[in-house]
């Protein structure tokens, strides 16, 4: 019974995908939403971003540093180390945890407010497509979101070359050297193809749990509850794929 369910709301999940491109919005409206989702979605994400990627790209360093207990061990894996940690995984992927979190939890009850007061009733009865119109803006939105990340990686590896020198665990030239040392860009890409994935289900998973949600204002909070936990999971999941899939 529990697997029909889940069947079930995973092809409703895909048919709100194919009505998110249906009948499109007028430009002239859909710009404005598009830009004010860019300023509640990535702008105001920014400042909880550089904080945590900041420190932990401080914790990263030091913790290779404290466990480097042998003199034969060069300390620029340091710089290696906290580069590899920064950009492969810790920037893309717990990042996107826990923008999970917060963008997740925001869309989720905007949208589900907006279903329990029938604005989104209201909207189809105008012959507005609501889930372009709700959806569309967030989804566009979102494609700055490897932008987000990019400055995450420079910060965390930026937070680990100051944790490092200053802290008195390497010299800044042997960090910088570690931070550079046998570099493949090719991780910087499959970080990112990584990141506009992650965009999309952060996009799409949280709307869905509140467009689809019943009831009132205490099922909005279980809704939102609810999108982290399926939009985390989700990220998880195609982590290990797509890691699979372009490293493996």
């Amino acid at each position: 019974m529990m697997l029909i369910r889940y069947l079930s709301q995973l092809g409703r999940y895909f048919l709100m995908l194919k009505e998110i491109f249906n009948k499109q919005t007028k430009w002239s409206v859909m710009k404005k939403l598009i830009f004010k989702e860019i300023d509640d979605l990535i702008i105001d994400s920014l400042g909880i971003v550089c904080f945590i990627s900041f420190f932990i790209g401080g914790v990263v360093a030091i913790q290779t540093a404290l466990n480097l207990t042998n003199p034969l061990i060069p300390k620029y894996l340091i710089g290696f180390a906290t580069r590899q940690s920064v950009v492969l995984e810790f920037a893309p992927t717990f990042i996107s945890v826990i923008m999970a979190g917060k963008m997740g939890s925001y869309i989720t009850s905007s949208i589900g407010t907006m279903r329990v007061t029938e604005q989104i009733d209201a909207l189809e009865v105008m012959g507005v497509n609501s889930l372009n119109y709700l959806v569309f803006p967030k989804i566009v939105a979102l494609l700055m979101y490897p932008f987000v990340i990019g400055i995450s990686m420079f910060l965390g590896i930026f937070g680990g070359w100051l944790a490092s020198a200053y802290g008195g665990f390497s010299t800044s030239e042997d960090f910088i050297q570690g931070a550079q040392m046998e570099f493949i860009p090719f991780h910087i890409t499959y970080a990112f193809i990584k990141t506009l994935i992650f965009a999309m289900l952060l996009a799409t998973i949280p709307s869905f749990h509140g467009y689809y949600m019943k009831g009132g204002a205490l099922e909005v909070g279980k809704a939102s509850t609810v999108s982290f936990v399926w939009t985390s999971v989700c990220i998880i999941l195609f982590n290990y794929i797509l890691t699979q899939l372009l490293l493996g």
